[in-house]
């Protein structure tokens, strides 16, 4: 028996090295680069299904809520007088900020008061309440039995077309092991700021933290954009930061020679040498202006290719972005998809036009052209923020 269970681990373990080293070699995943703080037990290849149909073979990590010696925050500030994280605002004045004095008046004069008459602020933990006014600061607190599965394809494959990530859409896996999502939900939507901290991350309700940023060059978008903020994390430019859910390798704003590419498509992508495959592979590249991550991904994903143990949030059973769910929690805005039937476009389709031409500061011009509508049509089909 032992000499059977030996053999069994050994062919294991030989499965392992080829899937890590086939991936490499093709520009793909590499497991074995997840941080093993994040790891609740050694990653695997398994079978897998992705998007389009197509049976292949995908790495499955299972991670913690948040990985050992993981230092984060400050998200909220307690006062007008405290420093808290970043946000990127999309109201009037538009563009990414420390969360301190200065900005939370800012917001009052827009409507959006999130302090009290004695300059304490509003802060809510979304995991274990619920807001009790208009305006509050999200801060959550962790759930440390909450573990994470994530599935990326081994080897990557070009989709058709791109997929627009749109709000809290799953983007990829950190090399730290800690999930990476697009855009938090606007102020202008919820009235409710879930912050940041100043490298890029949250704690997501259901208690596990996360990106919405590439955090290890977030520094290089502090200094373009002006903001009296910094990442304590090791900060390098032109490194490895993640792998996309598509399989694709996520890079800082530089390529290996130091240069900032000129050469990127609409996903922020591009094939070229990186340090892991110097012959050249697919990859993308954060960008110099927040949030610094792919606009869209250009490969297949794996289905239920994220899931949680979670009571709630992002990946939790029955919840938005959970098995067999839909919604935002997929990456579609309300409103969005009767917006994209109204125009005879689809849902992905609307989602990147919005991405590429400017976001919540939608160059409509622009948007209409690439979806081939009128400016007045997609004007008229476009959800309303909130209070307009």
């Amino acid at each position: 028996m032992k000499t059977l269970y030996r053999k069994a681990c050994a062919k294991g373990a030989i499965a392992v090295a080829l899937a890590a080293s086939f991936g490499v070699a093709s520009g793909g995943v590499d497991m074995t680069r997840i941080s093993k703080d994040a790891l609740v037990k050694a990653p695997e290849t398994v079978d897998c299904t992705l998007e389009n149909g197509a049976a292949t073979q995908c790495v499955k990590w299972v991670v913690r809520y948040q990985p050992k010696n993981l230092k984060t925050g400050p998200f909220c500030p307690e006062t007008l007088t405290d420093e808290g994280g970043i946000w990127n605002w999309d109201g009037e004045q538009p563009g990414l900020y420390r969360i301190d004095e200065q900005f939370l008046t800012m917001l009052e004069t827009q409507g959006y008061k999130f302090y009290d008459a004695d300059g304490k602020v509003h802060i809510t933990d979304p995991r274990t309440a619920q807001p009790a006014g208009n305006n509050s600061c999200l801060s959550a607190s962790v759930d440390t039995s909450v573990e994470m599965t994530v599935l990326l394809p081994v080897s990557p494959v070009k989709a058709a077309k791109p997929t627009g990530l749109g709000t809290v859409a799953k983007v990829g896996l950190a090399l730290d092991g800690v999930p990476i999502f697009a855009d938090a939900p606007s102020v202008l939507k919820t009235g409710h700021m879930p912050a940041l901290d100043t490298c890029g991350g949250h704690v997501d309700p259901g208690g596990w933290y996360h990106w919405h940023a590439t955090s290890t060059d977030i520094n290089t978008v502090f200094e373009h954009d002006h903001v009296d903020a910094s990442c304590a994390l090791a900060q390098k430019a032109d490194a490895l930061f993640a792998y996309a859910f598509d399989g694709y390798a996520i890079y800082g704003s530089v390529d290996s020679d130091g240069k900032v590419p000129s050469n990127l498509d609409a996903c922020n992508g591009h094939t070229g040498p990186t340090r892991e495959v110097p012959d050249g592979a697919y990859h993308y590249h954060a960008s110099l202006k927040f949030p610094n991550l792919p606009t869209c991904l250009s490969g297949v994903v794996a289905k239920n290719n994220f899931s949680t143990n979670a009571k709630q949030g992002i990946g939790a059973p029955g919840a938005p972005g959970g098995p067999g769910a839909g919604g935002p929690g997929q990456g579609t805005p309300p409103g969005f998809d009767a917006a994209a039937k109204r125009l005879g476009v689809s849902q992905t389709d609307l989602l990147s036009a919005v991405r590429k031409n400017g976001g919540r500061q939608l160059d409509t011009a622009a948007a209409a052209k690439d979806l081939g509508v009128t400016e007045a049509a997609l004007n008229a089909a476009l959800p309303r923020p909130p209070g307009q």
